[in-house]
């Protein structure tokens, strides 16, 4: 049987899945990137190989999110895709009726929206915190709750409180208030799912065609607070695939293993890349005023890659 590889390498989590080829998943790795995504994808291979390795052969490697050409040059993947392109392909996995897709993440946001399989229309937020995944672990470490608890609290709400939700700032500075003020902490947080649903409908939602079915996915697809926001605010059912967390990461590998029907064989280097020395240097081209950044990627001691320069001269070399 043929296998296929998965990796979505993102600011806040590092997701690696295997599937099989009827498109079965046969295992997971999910983990915090932490600022490091060399030594992610690496420890990610080490609980892959330990989980699967040893009793499969990789037929084919797919990459995605903010760290996919990093992800795709130590690894050799065989197709390198966006985000927006990797959770469609999921979502239509999961559900091929899906027309609407949330995707909440550690530090951005997404909507895509599909018509008869196709992606007709998507947008994506990268500027404003609120919403994210990173900005709800803060605000439950802030009021000393488990995150895995933050919507528990949120639906034994009886009466929300309304919170400014239009940045991240400001929701903090209003929940403190309402804290103060002396509101229940469920009522507060029930308003704060609320608040950042707001957010995003304004931010990404605005003027789209909101259609059922709707599957919401990310990190914070978990939160059972914000998946109930989300149902009051659009007025459907939203729905939550099993593994939501890692939907990116299966987008990857279904792409992978489309990809592998053009090509004879893998370019994965296998599993031994989280023994390998990758590092990064860069340094600054004087070729024109533009003064382009330019960053080698080594493995061991050899230049296996180089981006950042914006007319291409060293990309080649």
């Amino acid at each position: 049987m043929n296998y296929f590889l998965g990796i979505d390498v993102g600011s806040v989590s590092t997701n690696l899945v295997v599937i099989d080829e009827d498109s079965r998943l046969l295992s997971k790795v999910y983990l915090r990137t932490r600022g490091q995504p060399i030594k992610a994808i690496q420890e990610g291979m080490k609980q892959l190989l330990k989980n699967v390795g040893d009793r499969i052969e990789i037929s084919g490697v797919g990459t995605t999110g903010s760290g996919r050409h990093l992800a795709g040059i130590m690894v050799g993947a065989d197709t390198v895709k966006n985000e927006i392109t990797a959770h469609a392909v999921a979502a239509l996995h999961f559900d091929p009726e899906v027309r609407t897709v949330i995707e909440i993440g550690g530090q951005d946001s997404k909507i895509i929206i599909l018509r008869d399989g196709v992606v007709t229309d998507f947008a994506m937020n990268t500027v404003c915190a609120a919403g994210t995944g990173s900005f709800l672990d803060q605000q439950a470490n802030r009021l000393n709750i488990p995150i895995e608890e933050f919507g528990r609290y949120a639906l034994q709400s009886k009466k929300p409180v309304r919170i400014a939700g239009r940045c991240a700032v400001f929701a903090e500075s209003d929940m403190i208030h309402k804290q103060q003020v002396g509101y229940n902490l469920e009522d507060i947080i029930r308003g704060l799912c609320q608040a950042l649903v707001r957010n995003y409908i304004n931010n990404l939602a605005k003027g789209k065609d909101i259609s059922p079915k709707i599957i919401f996915q990310g990190g914070v697809a978990a939160n059972i607070g914000m998946k109930a926001a989300f149902e009051e605010a659009f007025n459907q059912e939203v729905i939550v695939p099993q593994h939501h967390d890692v939907m990116g990461a299966i987008g990857a590998a279904l792409l992978a293993k489309d990809e592998m029907k053009k090509k004879n064989s893998t370019d994965f280097r296998g599993f031994d890349v989280s023994e390998i020395d990758f590092k990064v240097s860069s340094f600054e081209c004087g070729g024109c005023p533009n003064r382009c950044e330019v960053v080698n990627f080594h493995m061991e001691e050899k230049i296996i890659a180089r981006w950042g320069d914006r007319c291409g001269k060293w990309k080649n070399i």
